[in-house]
């Protein structure tokens, strides 16, 4: 099915940087990793795939996905001095290119971060105009794009546990958009990716917090505010 484009799309976002691909794309793939950790790592490992080992010195990519990790939207001007403040704010980071990976999208990225607590590994592509996809979180497939609100769990693949998660959201009047389910072998650990249309309310995910056989929620809000 061919994906709708609106005038968003054709035109793109307002950003810092000679690229839409190249920098504000990369600026709200590693915004991502900062809303699933809930704040800035202290350290970022990126490889850059493809197109984007090639270029990202050149058209600033490697800036801007240090600008995504200190929280900076893609109209910042501080993105062209985020390395300077990377090492103000005692944000480490190594980059790597890996020039070949045909079975990747031309303008990949993998980011791994966190800091003593906690850490996330995420795969993003950068599609142009500004817009994203999240391929994968922590290896689970997810195919996300972070225009809306995202809900990620991770909890046991038990009977009756999509069903469930849906009934939640309904009982809090949220559309769902999207929702797919990713696993690591049968009955095993089981990631469930949303898109809303609307927000969720603190209870809602605090009730699914509680639940015995969830271990992990995060949820996204549009990745633009």
């Amino acid at each position: 099915m061919a994906e709708k484009s609106s005038v968003f799309d054709m035109i793109g976002p307002v950003m810092i940087g000679p690229s839409s691909s190249h920098t504000a794309g990369v600026v709200r793939i590693a915004r991502v990793v900062v809303k699933i950790l809930g704040k800035i790592p202290k350290s970022a490992d990126v490889t850059f795939y493809n197109s984007f080992a090639r270029t990202y010195e050149g058209h600033g990519s490697d800036k801007a996905v240090v600008a995504g990790l200190l929280d900076y939207k893609t109209d910042d001007k501080r993105i062209r001095s985020s390395f300077e403040m990377a090492e103000e704010q005692g944000l480490e980071y190594k980059f790597k290119s890996v020039g070949n990976a045909s079975t990747l999208h031309p303008n990949t990225i993998k980011i791994e971060a966190g800091d003593k607590d906690r850490s996330v590994e995420i795969v993003g592509e950068s599609r142009g105009g500004g817009l994203i996809n999240i391929s994968e979180v922590d290896g689970f497939n997810a195919n996300f794009s972070a225009n809306l609100h995202t809900l990620i769990v991770k909890a046991e693949d038990t009977k009756g546990s999509i069903a469930y998660i849906a009934s939640v959201l309904s009982q809090d009047d949220c559309n769902i958009a999207t929702m797919s389910v990713s696993r690591k072998g049968k009955h095993g650990l089981a990631c469930h990716v949303i898109e809303m249309d609307s927000g969720l309310k603190p209870v809602t995910l605090d009730y699914m917090r509680s639940l015995s056989w969830v271990g992990e929620v995060v949820y996204i809000p549009d990745i633009d505010q």
